[in-house]
């Protein structure tokens, strides 16, 4: 059998962001990018639609009502479900950062990020060990 790794076309990538500018500002530039996209207001949201065993990639607001970004971070691994998770927040705190990138996360992006870092984080992400584990037979 021969295995393909999913690109850009073919992947799905996520976006949790309790802003609604934001989550949709991110949406368009992922479309226009070329991704396939989906964005949700929260993380309960997320987790309710099941989606989360095909996303290749997880962009995720780390301060948000309810379940917070790290707490989510903590549940999917806890599920044994390791999407690469790119944190956004405008909230600077070098032991949130720390945290999350210890616990796993492929990228920390403080807003406002610019599209290039977006994307270059992005695509980093497609390209690490647990993306991987998502190829297709």
């Amino acid at each position: 059998m021969n295995a393909k790794i999913e690109t850009r076309e073919t992947a799905l990538v996520l976006v949790v962001e309790d802003d609604d500018l934001m989550r949709s500002s991110t949406r368009r530039l992922l479309r226009s990018a070329g991704f396939r996209v989906e964005a949700f207001a929260s993380a309960e949201e997320f987790l309710k639609s099941g989606r989360a065993a095909e996303t290749a990639c997880l962009i995720l607001d780390l301060r948000m009502p309810g379940m917070n970004g790290l707490e989510l971070q903590r549940h999917l691994a806890a599920e044994g479900c390791h999407i690469p998770i790119i944190f956004i927040t405008a909230h600077d705190n070098q032991e949130l950062r720390m945290q999350a990138l210890r616990e796993g996360a492929v990228d920390f992006l403080l807003k406002p990020f610019s599209e290039e870092a977006l994307l270059q984080a992005i695509r980093k992400a497609l390209k690490t060990p647990h993306s991987d584990e998502r190829r297709i037979t």
